[in-house]
């Protein structure tokens, strides 16, 4: 636990600043108080904890929950219901009994002795029912928490994700928060603006800020509770699944009426992990290559290794090619070698093309040869049910300091060393973009779009089954790598979801990061033992703590990859203010809807700038935002009012509707537009701009020629331009270029 949760959690504080010596001591109390509460659950050959044992950890963390005390007897619980007064709550108290509602375990509002003993013996007779071989430790009598407009139910819990560890979720909902799904996840532990920040990531976050006329629930101690929660499961990792259902907030506090807590039956299995020097000398060996050794080179066309030497040598890389095949003297004109091992002096990278059953004793030479990397083409491992095989060449890697990208690949590409490592088709074409995949399908994808569109890459890379080398590894090298602006990533799981996180929140402040990922199942969600756990399927987990790293997540392929194409086209954004200018009517309406759709603002034209706009539209146009020019217009018209919303510094980006007209065809729009960038770009001034141009296919031409030249257009959409100018806007805020957001770095975002 940090000095800041052990001040926040004892308000000890000593006067040099730090933790006193008594805040300490307590802090220790009570992490040892947990601790051996946990042990004695264990002990008892449970996972789950009866509400009594929740309260001992509520109490040891701060969490605030009601009066409430243990009856084990039907006079106990009239005593305490006398002592708390009012009208009380009765809940069954069984470590066998999870549920407490489906078992007819709880009544709510019961006032006075006669109803309090009637209350008891029906819950007891209810848990008797549902479980005839249940324990019975008793019944728990609580306050009852106060009701009516002015408290909201909601849901605060923790659950322990697949990929991500240990994710702390907030919602709204109480009894309806499995109908409602209205919930929010993050990284556990959460700072105390962190925690607030998810009050706002909930599509109800008005409600909490008072609807009507009602008073708004109060946000610190509603935030307190999720910090809380989130610290005590950071503490004990073997804490599985933590729900505080219902809390109650009300403009006074916020307590939570019920507590359960689920230990894990075993521990995560631990991935071997590497520092980020580490990870940057493997990749800069792995991308920047000096020797590469190709094992089962072959002269054989049609044969993978054949294929893969063809393109090392055909695409002029400059660095040394040795084939390694013990049946072959001479491959390509070069010389053959029997063994890895023989090849002289140092090799960066090993490629392996040969069956999936020879790979573990060549990876032995490789290993002992001391080359830092293999690249595993062959298929016929994990994926093809045989994990054992792919356990035997993991332990090999380890053993030997070999990094292992693949199996089950097409191999990479890395452009700016000319180097073309598969046995797909050679791509050439060098630039700012870095594309992953972990489908090999998708990665030739991946190499049309960049063929049909002529976008540049700095490096094609494929992931398959990722034994060894990942996402985070990649987005390391990627995040220094002068030659890339951009990265996009294809994925359909992540090993390591933490690491990844960490590698993208040192990346976004610097170059985007697009991500793909693929499968929206709810598949973590089938064995939870508690709501948070039955709310937290893959992609609801992915979707929160993917934007909490910066990440902009793409909907699709063909928007993962336009995403890459075009933010490195487009100037970051100096502000919000988005105008329209448009020669359609229909056009403009459909860019407004993308722009709100997008996130985005529209700006509200100020009178000076609306009279300028103004003197270029005809009368039966409109001015506003979006600004009608109406289709009649000549060139002129068009550059005049694209030249107003370069001028003003008031005005952040541009988006562009063009109708195709002879009056002004797509060619001479393409080339006014671009010119009058240009010019601006010259004095300094470099917008957003992003166009969407109807018409005939001639628009088709003049939407390459615009995009060649720093503007981002579409023919035949008004969604796609937008779709990327928001993009670039989510990216700019996560890097801390904008409002409205918490930079990622150190912290995340909202």
């Amino acid at each position: 636990m940090s000095a800041q949760d052990e001040v926040s959690a004892e308000g000890r504080v000593s006067a040099e600043g730090g933790v006193s010596p008594e805040g300490r001591a307590s802090s220790e109390a009570r992490l040892a108080r947990v601790r051996t509460l946990l042990d004695s659950v264990r002990a008892d050959g449970r996972t789950s904890l009866t509400a009594p044992e929740g309260k001992v950890l509520a109490d040891a963390y701060g969490i605030a929950v009601p009066g409430e005390e243990l009856a084990r007897d039907v006079d106990e619980a009239v005593a305490h219901a006398a002592h708390f007064g009012g009208r009380v709550v009765l809940k069954i108290v069984s470590p066998d009994i999870l549920h407490k509602t489906d078992a007819g375990g709880v009544i709510v509002g019961v006032q006075g002795a006669e109803d309090v003993r009637e209350a008891f013996h029906r819950i007891v007779a209810n848990a008797r029912a549902y479980a005839p071989g249940a324990r019975v430790d008793g019944v728990q009598v609580q306050e009852l928490l106060p009701s009516g407009p002015a408290a909201q139910e909601v849901i605060v819990g923790a659950v322990t994700d697949p990929t991500f560890g240990k994710v702390v979720a907030f919602g709204l909902g109480g009894v309806l928060v499995e109908v409602l799904k209205d919930i929010t996840f993050r990284l556990a532990p959460v700072d105390t603006d962190e925690a607030q920040s998810m009050l706002d990531s909930i599509r109800a976050a008005e409600i909490l800020r008072g609807v009507r006329g009602a008073e708004g629930v109060d946000r610190r101690a509603l935030a307190e509770q999720i910090r809380r929660v989130s610290q005590l499961v950071t503490d004990f990792p073997e804490i599985a699944e933590v729900d505080l259902n219902p809390v109650i907030a009300t403009p006074e506090g916020a307590l939570a009426a019920d507590i359960r807590v689920i230990l894990a039956t075993e521990q995560p299995k631990q991935r071997r992990t590497y520092t980020r020097a580490e990870i940057l000398a493997s990749m800069r060996r792995l991308m920047q290559p000096r020797s590469v050794a190709v094992v089962g080179a072959s002269n054989e066309p049609g044969k993978i290794g054949n294929s893969v030497m063809r393109n090392l040598v055909d695409g002029g890389f400059s660095g040394e090619i040795h084939p390694v095949n013990p049946r072959a003297d001479d491959i390509l004109g070069r010389k053959a070698y029997k063994s890895v091992t023989d090849v002289p002096g140092e090799v960066d990278v090993a490629v392996f093309a040969i069956p999936a059953k020879f790979v573990a004793a060549a990876l032995e030479e490789v290993g002992r040869k001391g080359i830092p990397n293999a690249v595993l083409i062959p298929s016929g491992f994990a994926e093809t049910g045989e994990q054992a095989l792919q356990d035997e060449i993991v332990a090999i890697g380890e053993r030997h300091g070999v990094r292992l990208l693949g199996p089950n690949i097409y191999g990479y590409y890395s452009t700016w060393q000319d180097l073309c490592a598969t046995f797909c088709t050679p791509y050439d074409v060098k630039g700012p973009v870095a594309l992953t995949s972990q489908s090999g399908g998708i990665g030739m994808a991946i190499l049309g779009f960049a063929r049909a569109t002529k976008t540049g890459v700095s490096a094609i890379v494929g992931l398959g089954n990722k034994s060894d080398l990942d996402e985070d590894d990649l987005l390391t090298w990627f995040g220094e790598d002068p030659n890339t602006q951009c990265i996009a990533m294809h994925l359909e799981d992540l090993k390591d979801g933490r690491a990844f996180v960490e590698a993208a929140r040192a990346t976004v402040p610097k170059k985007p990061v697009v991500v793909l990922k693929a499968g929206r199942t709810a598949a973590g969600a089938r064995a939870a033992g508690s709501h948070t756990g039955a709310l937290a399927g893959d992609d609801a987990v992915y979707d929160d703590i993917l934007r909490q790293a910066g990440v902009i997540r793409a909907p699709g392929l063909n928007e993962m990859l336009e995403y890459a194409r075009a933010l490195p086209v487009l100037p970051a954004p100096k502000g919000d203010n988005i105008v329209i200018i448009t020669g359609a009517g229909g056009s403009g309406v459909l860019l407004s809807d993308a722009v709100t759709d997008n996130g985005l603002e529209l700006m509200e034209i100020p009178a000076d700038l609306d009279a300028a706009f103004r003197k270029f539209i005809p009368p039966f146009g409109a001015a506003g935002n979006p600004v009608d020019i109406t289709g009649g217009e000549p060139p002129s018209t068009y550059e005049a009012t694209i030249r107003l919303g370069l001028e003003d510094p008031r005005v952040h980006a541009l988006v562009l509707g063009y109708w195709h007209t002879i009056v002004t065809p797509p060619m001479v729009f393409a080339e006014l537009t671009a010119r009058v960038i240009a010019e601006f770009r010259e004095r300094g001034i470099d917008k957003p701009v992003v166009a969407s141009l109807a018409g005939d296919i001639e628009v088709e031409e003049a939407c390459q020629y615009l995009f060649e030249r720093g503007v981002v257009a579409y023919p035949y959409t008004t969604e796609k331009p937008v779709a990327v100018l928001g993009a670039k806007y989510r990216w700019a805020r996560a890097a801390g270029l904008l409002g409205g957001g918490r930079p990622v770095g150190g912290q995340s975002m909202t």
